[in-house]
C-alpha cells in the first residue's frame, strides 16, 4: 500500500481509527473496565478498504499503544483475538476472556 496511513486514538469516540489519506478506513472500538483494563469489543473496516491490510495496520498500533500505557487488554473482538493468537505485542498484558463472556459482547456487525 502507497497511501498515507494513520492510526489515531479517539478518547472521545473512544475508538482507534485509522485514516488512509485522510479519509476513515476504520475503527476498533475500546471501553474501559476500571483498574487499568480495557476491553477491545469490535473492530471494522470499510469496505472499500477491505483486502489492504488495514485490519491488522489499525491492530498493530492500537495494541503497541495500549502496552505503552501499561494497560490491560481484554480480547473480545474476534478479530482482535486472532490477531493476538499471530502476533507478540511486547510489554502487552492480556487477559484473556472466558468464551460465554465473549459471545455475550460479540458485536453482530462485520468484522474487520
Amino acid at each position: 500500500m502507497t497511501d498515507a496511513v494513520t492510526v489515531t486514538r479517539n478518547d472521545e469516540a473512544r475508538r482507534y481509527e485509522v485514516h488512509v489519506d485522510g479519509e476513515l478506513g476504520g475503527v476498533l472500538q475500546f471501553r474501559p473496565a476500571g483498574e487499568g483494563r480495557v476491553v477491545l469489543p469490535h473492530t471494522e473496516i470499510d469496505s472499500s478498504f477491505k483486502g489492504k491490510g488495514l485490519g491488522s495496520t489499525l491492530a498493530s498500533e492500537a495494541l503497541a499503544d495500549l502496552a505503552r500505557r501499561g494497560d490491560t487488554i481484554v480480547p473480545t473482538c474476534p478479530f482482535v483475538a486472532h490477531y493476538l493468537r499471530e502476533h507478540d505485542v511486547p510489554g502487552l498484558v492480556i487477559e484473556w476472556p472466558r468464551e460465554e463472556d465473549a459471545a455475550d459482547s460479540a458485536d453482530p456487525g462485520e468484522p474487520a
